[in-house]
């Protein structure tokens, strides 16, 4: 309530979106870190899992202004989203899941949140604790609340302890024993190549020429009465060991902003030279010996190697110590304080090992710092100890993304729906249900058949899942596999009045007559088209004019007159089961228990490491004998609507860009284009299979050079619903639309099971050329 800089991101800890934030796509990683230790930790988690997970969004929540700040520093260029934490209550929590998406959240260390874990879990999220400890001063007070901990403690997938302490602790308050792990402290795993002090503080370093250099890292007030205040305790011993050091520097780190201004009036008033940070340029100077006062953020630990001695705050007064593992990393001997609670084993290591030089009191930090400058031999062998010490216990950090991947793999995100959504629009869910039971009946009793064997390919929800991609896609294999394949589609929203159309494979015909989707289809060349709403009565036209091999039934597993062969159904891995209801209140056409139908699962837009154990546990609940495929659509080629220029995909012609679709979908084009590194500074989502007027367009190219975009960008479904001479509508802007082709996993086991199928024909002669 005092600090006014929490209050400006009020909006944020009450669940709304930061301004920035661009719009997310199901299936992130949402990662709390607390305040800046927590951060600095996740600093080598974070780059790993964008590795493990180069296409999905990772998004950090924090805290502390403190932790916002190094985050922005540390993290913007490895996440996708930064925002305040929400307070733990449950609307606030639902508003950030809802919004994010997220399929894992991770949290940090020491939070426990029992809303946001237990709501995570209600979204169908996983949900991992990586680098867990509980303090020496909360374990005591969570103890006599172990009934309530042992609640929340049973939501996590994992507990990963950073020490033997620590997975002591989660399980003397109740956490199941099968789920906690003690993998090591994250902090080990810091990565010290590459890290060089600012610019402005080399040239000051190179410009004094100091006999050596002293860090006071991190230091902090008192915590309780009788605690000294590590500034004044550090001013006091600088002055005395300047006394036998006249060309010392010391390096004032304060831990916290606040007492920036409290550490320069203390130097004031002791008489101490110093030089703020924040005001260094490059003619500044000081006389030695003198201070420079860091008051930034984010920049301690490339300050490590400018020094000769370290003291690491936070471990006179009773805070518990900070991270000493940085400057560890550089070799440099650390003094600490008695208080090293927060990292028990660490500091009992390092003690034991001769890794650390220990002051017992503030009264020996001076004598302390003047043994160590004074005696180079001593300093080596403390601080390379303690480089191996630390370079010992790396791979924490591995061991946590390995569990951050068996928990995504894992889980099956869920939508929840608010309880007015479910009051308006559930009785609706009930007359959709009993209105598709009667449909089906109505159509089965007038089901007919095929000649040639029929493939559906086909989904249990509504919205884009790439059917479309995958027909062209298989239909090419059966075309170079000797079937002379067809494919039979409803033509959805065409302009013809025709009750079929039938076209050869290649074959010129407007979109206004076939529609978009069949128009691509039309257009590879791959297989010959039935087109009709009667797609028994066109099946047999078409087998009646081409005779086809075998067909392929697009969209089709609804579509019951049609007796076919094989039903492979596709699911979206980022929504498999279409928010969990009945259109209108989600988007399934069907009940789940309908999966029972299908002959295969494809699971489409897998764009991360599969297998997805949760989903495939789900999926053979209700049919055990489908086998389980991935497929993904891989971006090829920008190409300009009037066909005058390519560029390849990773590289579009030119930026800022604006982005329009019409998809069933949209969030998964915009999944593709944060793939490609592209953020559009505008976009549009229209209707499914709309079809674009030119004066949307000239509005579109208005509306995107205000925004400052020189090129719009748009799908191959979208291509086929422009008008012909769309290119000249939005000058000076240019139109690109983007070529993807199909990848599968296990794609030779997925055509050798297609291939049986099609051989499934009484006349070979007539199934084959």
């Amino acid at each position: 309530m005092r600090d006014r800089r929490y209050w400006s991101g009020f909006g944020e800890r009450l669940g709304g979106a930061p301004p920035a934030f661009q719009p997310t796509v199901p299936g992130g990683i949402w990662l709390h870190a607390v305040s800046v230790g927590e951060v600095i930790s996740a600093v080598e988690l974070l780059r790993q899992l964008r590795e493990q997970f180069p296409s999905q969004r990772l998004y950090v929540s924090v805290t502390t202004v403190a932790g916002r700040q190094i985050a922005e520093l540390r993290l913007k260029a490895t996440c996708d989203g930064i925002f305040y934490a929400p307070v733990d209550l449950c609307w606030v929590v639902r508003r950030v899941l809802r919004r994010i998406r997220p399929q894992l959240v991770v949290v940090m260390e020491t939070e426990i949140w029992p809303n946001l874990y237990r709501e995570a879990k209600r979204f169908g999220c996983g949900l991992v604790v990586i680098n867990g400890r509980i303090s020496d001063k909360a374990f005591p007070r969570y103890l006599r609340l172990r009934g309530f901990f042992r609640a929340v403690l049973r939501w996590p997938d994992a507990i990963l302890a950073q020490n033997r302490i620590a997975m002591e602790r989660y399980l003397a308050l109740g956490a199941p024993a099968a789920r906690v792990r003690n993998t090591g402290n994250l902090k080990y795993d810091f990565r010290a190549a590459g890290l060089e002090p600012p610019a402005m503080v080399r040239l000051l370093a190179a410009k004094l020429q100091p006999s050596a250099v002293w860090i006071a890292a991190s230091t902090m007030p008192p915590a309780a009465a009788g605690d000294p205040d590590e500034d004044d305790v550090v001013i006091e011993a600088f002055q005395s060991v300047a006394a036998a050091n006249e060309r010392l520097l010391l390096i004032l780190v304060p831990r916290r902003p606040e007492r920036f201004a409290d550490a320069a009036e203390k130097m004031e008033r002791a008489g101490v030279r110093f030089l703020r940070r924040s005001e260094l340029t490059e003619e500044s100077s000081l006389r030695l010996p003198g201070v420079l006062l860091v008051d930034s953020m984010g920049e301690l630990s490339s300050l490590f190697p400018l020094a000769d001695v370290v003291f690491m705050g936070g471990t006179f007064p009773r805070r518990g110590g900070h991270n000493i593992l940085e400057p560890a990393f550089f070799a440099k001997p650390v003094i600490i304080g008695p208080h090293m609670e927060n990292f028990p084993d660490i500091a009992e290591e390092f003690r034991a090992q001769g890794g650390v030089y220990a002051a017992d009191s503030p009264a020996q930090l001076a004598e302390a710092a003047n043994h160590l400058l004074a005696d180079l031999a001593l300093r080596t062998r403390i601080g390379e100890k303690a480089r191996q010490l630390t370079e010992g216990r790396r791979g924490a950090t591995a061991r946590a993304v390995a569990a951050v991947r068996e928990s995504y793999s894992e889980a099956v995100p869920r939508k929840v729906h608010p309880f007015a959504a479910i009051a308006l629009l559930g009785p609706l869910s009930l007359l959709w249900r009993a209105g598709t039971a009667w449909d089906r009946r109505r159509k089965l009793a007038q089901s007919g058949s095929l000649r040639a064997p029929v493939i559906s390919v086909g989904g249990i929800a509504a919205g884009g899942t790439g059917k479309t991609p995958f027909t062209q896609h298989i239909t090419k294999w059966m075309r170079e596999e000797g079937f002379n394949p067809a494919i039979l589609t409803r033509g959805y929203k065409r302009g013809s009045p025709e009750r079929s159309t039938v076209l050869a494979a290649g074959a010129v015909c407007p979109v206004a007559r076939t529609g978009d989707e069949a128009q691509i289809l039309l257009r590879a060349g791959i297989a010959s088209l039935g087109i009709g709403a009667d797609r028994l009565a066109t099946g047999r036209e078409l087998e009646r004019k081409l005779r086809p091999g075998v067909i392929v039934l697009d969209d089709g597993f609804q579509h019951w007159r049609v007796r076919r062969d094989a039903d492979i159904v596709m699911l979206d891995a980022l929504d498999p089961f279409g928010g969990g209801a009945l259109a209108p209140l989600g988007r399934l056409r069907e009940p789940l228990s309908s999966l029972g139908r299908a002959s295969a699962f494809v699971v489409a837009r897998a764009s991360i490491p599969t297998p997805w154990r949760g989903l495939e546990k789900r999926l053979k609940e209700y049919q055990p004998d489908a086998p389980v495929f991935y497929s993904r659509v891989a971006p090829v080629e920008w190409v300009a609507v009037d066909g005058t220029e390519r560029s390849p995909a990773g590289k579009p012609p030119s930026s800022p860009a604006a982005v329009f679709c019409g998809l069933g979908n949209p969030a998964a084009f915009h999944g593709t284009l944060h793939d490609l590194r592209i953020e559009p500074v505008f976009s549009w989502a229209f209707g499914d299979h709309h079809h674009y007027r030119v004066r949307e367009l000239q509005r579109l190219a208005h509306q995107a050079q205000a925004a400052g975009a020189r090129i719009l960008l748009t799908t191959e479904k979208d291509l086929m619903n422009l008008p012909a001479d769309a290119a000249a509508h939005v000058k000076p802007l240019r139109i690109y639309w983007l070529r993807m082709r199909l990848e599968m996993e296990r794609e030779e086991e997925f055509f050798e099971w297609l291939r049986e199928i099609c051989s499934r024909s009484e006349d070979i002669g007539y199934l084959h050329r």
